[in-house]
């Protein structure tokens, strides 16, 4: 098998020496090449390439295949050189034709081993042959460059000037960019102080309104307003109880166990302390921008412009701390309205429409205190305290003037605070609380009004 791919490659390689050599094939057969002893004939592989020529020629002379050697002028001066190289590629096409006869004669006798030293030094030559074919290449590249040296030159010359027309025109570019930037940077600093103009024209404006919503007259205002809608928002509770089923002598009891009514009816008074009780619980005085809660008429607005105010939020907890849900269910039958609330919406409905008014104006007098007067307090009244005209004020509008005399004065007592007493600045904002006389004992009395 080793000699059957040796001389399948050796078909391949005779078809290149082919090219180089002008020989007859040799014959396979004895009978056909009847003089083979020559091919016998030791080669010496170190001697030079024109001895072997010689030997060459004197072997093939006997077969009538006589090969030529050629003769070859010397050159002088600057070809000299192409001389030397012409004689090397010729010795090297001469040792690859010997070479060539070497490997031929390996097949008569056929032996292996030859026929591979053969191939390895035909192989050799014509590698000889291939290193003198680059190396002319290269030399014609060399030559070439040096030719194009100028056109290269000219070439690059050209490319600078295109590119220094280029970087001509970049700069005018630059140029007109710059005078851009420079107008934009003027432009913003028009901007920049019209919007300066228009924050110190938004801070005055913000003043002149804050000084004409918070002012010690609007504080009273506030603090009315916010009486009168705890008072109108305890109407309905009380008869929406009524109407469930509640006891509200027992209800008024639950709230102020100990207290002393004048009249049955005053018990309502007790609701009303229990509300503004609820809605001031765990506050304080802390000062926040209540313009944009008085704006509103109904504060529902507010609610759904928006809903995830501070008011919002107040508003909402407050409801479920004043509205108990049994008392939300006995009303309506189901707790629709807390379910909103507690999923952070507010329902639209007359009975959460009062509610949310009691929350506005908590929530604006709250505000409104120390933005007025940064060292504003809130003070309650505590029961069995003997009525003061300086610090309170009765909620029965009867008894503003029947509670005159010092002796009188003694004789009332603080039953329950309905609303805190604020003091703003200089300004004394009495407490409403409700007073009976010691001496009265009405607690029996039904709750008819």
């Amino acid at each position: 098998m080793e000699c059957a791919n040796t001389l399948k490659s050796n078909s391949k390689m005779s078809d290149i020496v082919c090219k180089f050599c002008a020989l007859k094939s040799i014959g396979v057969l004895p009978s056909e090449v009847p003089n083979l002893h020559h091919f016998h004939k030791p080669i010496c592989i170190g001697a030079s390439p024109s001895e072997n020529r010689n030997v060459a020629n004197k072997e093939t002379k006997n077969n009538s295949q006589e090969i030529h050697s050629h003769r070859i002028e010397m050159l002088t001066g600057e070809g000299s050189c192409a001389g030397v190289e012409i004689m090397r590629i010729f010795d090297t096409v001469s040792a690859l034709k010997l070479a060539y006869l070497q490997l031929q004669r390996a097949h008569i006798p056929y032996d292996a081993q030859k026929i591979i030293a053969s191939y390895e030094r035909v192989d050799a030559e014509i590698e000889k042959l291939c290193k003198f074919k680059h190396a002319y290449k290269e030399k014609q590249c060399r030559k070439t460059k040096s030719y194009s040296n100028a056109s290269c030159f000219d070439l690059l010359q050209s490319e600078i000037g295109r590119k220094e027309s280029f970087f001509r025109k970049l700069k005018s570019l630059n140029s007109v960019k710059d005078s851009q930037i420079l107008r934009l940077q003027q432009e913003l600093q028009d901007l920049e102080m019209g919007n300066k103009n228009l924050r110190e024209m938004i801070k005055r404006i913000s003043k002149k309104r804050k000084a004409s919503v918070l002012s010690l007259a609007k504080f009273e205002d506030f603090f009315k307003a916010a009486s009168k809608s705890i008072h109108d928002f305890s109407k309905p509770l009380i008869s929406m109880m009524k109407a469930s089923g509640w006891d509200l002598d027992v209800a008024a009891k639950w709230i102020e166990n100990a207290a002393v009514y004048s009249k049955g009816c005053d018990k309502k008074y007790a609701f009303e302390a229990y509300i503004a009780r609820r809605m001031f619980h765990g506050v304080s005085l802390t000062s926040y921008d209540v313009s944009d809660i008085v704006k509103f008429d109904d504060p529902i607005d507010a609610l759904m412009e928006n809903p995830n105010s501070d008011f919002s939020k107040f508003c909402g907890t407050k409801y479920l701390l004043v509205v108990h849900p049994t008392m939300e269910e006995s009303f309506f039958g189901n707790l629709d309205h807390r379910t909103l609330i507690l999923g952070g919406k507010h329902p639209r409905t007359e009975f959460y429409q009062l509610f949310a008014k009691v929350a506005k104006w908590v929530w604006v007098l709250l505000g409104s205190a120390v933005s007025i007067d940064a060292h504003a307090t809130m003070f309650s009244v505590n029961r069995e305290s003997m009525f003061s005209g300086l610090y309170m004020e009765s909620v029965k509008e009867e008894r503003k003037n029947a509670v005159s005399s010092d002796v009188e004065r003694a004789t009332y007592k603080v039953q329950f605070m309905v609303m805190p007493g604020f003091k703003v600045a200089e300004t004394l904002v009495k407490s409403r609380v409700y007073i009976s006389k010691t001496c009265l004992k009405l607690n029996g009395d039904s709750f008819n009004w």
